[in-house]
């Protein structure tokens, strides 16, 4: 019998789910080299390297992921699959056409739904088998908020939880919460204050927990702070500590490619301004944005001049608008490009 003691460096099971437009795909795409399994064609704007064609079916998911844990190459350094809540559907219609029934209910008593968690299951066994030969593994979801009743007090109240079948016996949520070492709720933060004797909602800032709370599901193993930005540098130390198993030659034979949109050198937006807003720059790099495309982003709605800094903008207007909805001024970009 060996006896070993210390920390053990390991590659990280994480889960990620946030509500819509957070940008939970962006920040995976800031893991160490990351190779998207893109489910709902969410990174068609992401420069990164996916498989192609994305899944359409559950089997053509599994086969996916079958490949890469039974290959000897090494494809990536982190696995991401984006998204659970849609693979779900992918299960739940791959069992229903198999058993040849028109949906998961025509079972009754919920024994449809026992054998979607079944399948689930092959799929969190096969992402293990990933993890062992070195590879970090996300899983990306959708947010979804539900009433939730405790069984020792009276009322309820509503809680975050991930989109999927969370019934008792047959929760796939729990099953992908129990496999994770790291379970991240992203989400807005909005400040209610008083104005005039007047409720208000401000500050739209966006940031992740890390640890359980009445209105939300989170956990990890890591002894991180409750609360953080929702930024990938900081949890970036927890990353990279293990090795990837040593590559073979390539194989040839794998049912799908891999595309790499990856850019082959690390954006610089250029900007000189000392003050300008520093959360506002990694956005900035991951999309290939300047400071001059905000600018005229902003211009086109008629909130700010086209001349004036980003550094002069309202604070509440750079954090709630420009960072917390980025996805939203990048649409209005890619406008602003497309029309010359």
């Amino acid at each position: 019998m060996n006896i070993s003691n210390g920390i053990q460096p390991h590659p990280v099971k994480m889960v990620l789910y946030g509500v819509e437009g957070i940008g939970k795909s962006t920040f995976a795409s800031k893991a160490p080299d990351p190779l998207f399994i893109d489910t709902e064609g969410s990174t068609k704007d992401l420069n990164v390297k996916r498989v192609d064609p994305s899944p359409k079916t559950w089997m053509e998911l599994v086969t996916y992921i079958q490949e890469i844990r039974n290959s000897n190459e090494v494809f990536c350094k982190t696995l991401v699959i984006d998204t659970a809540d849609w693979a779900e559907r992918m299960c739940i219609r791959h069992i229903c056409d198999k058993n040849q029934k028109s949906g998961i209910e025509d079972w009754g008593y919920g024994k449809g739904y026992t054998y979607v968690y079944e399948e689930f299951g092959k799929l969190i066994n096969a992402l293990t088998d990933i993890v062992n030969k070195g590879i970090n593994v996300i899983i990306l979801a959708h947010a979804s908020l539900r009433k939730f009743e405790q069984p020792d007090e009276n009322g309820s109240y509503d809680r975050y939880t991930l989109k999927l079948n969370d019934s008792p016996k047959t929760s796939i949520a729990n099953m992908i919460k129990e496999w994770a070492d790291l379970v991240l709720f992203a989400n807005y933060k909005t400040f209610v204050v008083d104005v005039d004797g007047k409720k208000k909602a401000q500050g739209g800032q966006r940031v992740m927990y890390t640890t359980h709370h009445p209105a939300w599901d989170a956990k990890n193993r890591y002894g991180m702070p409750d609360e953080l930005p929702f930024e990938f540098s900081q949890i970036e130390r927890i990353f990279g500590t293990a090795s990837v198993s040593a590559s073979a030659p390539v194989n040839d034979d794998l049912p799908f490619e891999i595309t790499d949109d990856a850019p082959k050198r690390c954006f610089d937006p250029q900007i000189s301004d000392p003050d300008f807003p520093t959360e506002l720059r990694p956005l900035m790099m991951a999309k290939e944005v300047t400071e001059q495309e905000i600018r005229q982003a902003v211009a086109s709605k008629g909130i700010c001049p086209a001349d004036m800094p980003v550094s002069k903008y309202p604070p509440d207007f750079v954090k709630g608008m420009l960072i917390a909805q980025f996805d939203k001024v990048y649409e209005q970009i890619l406008i602003n490009r497309k029309a010359g």
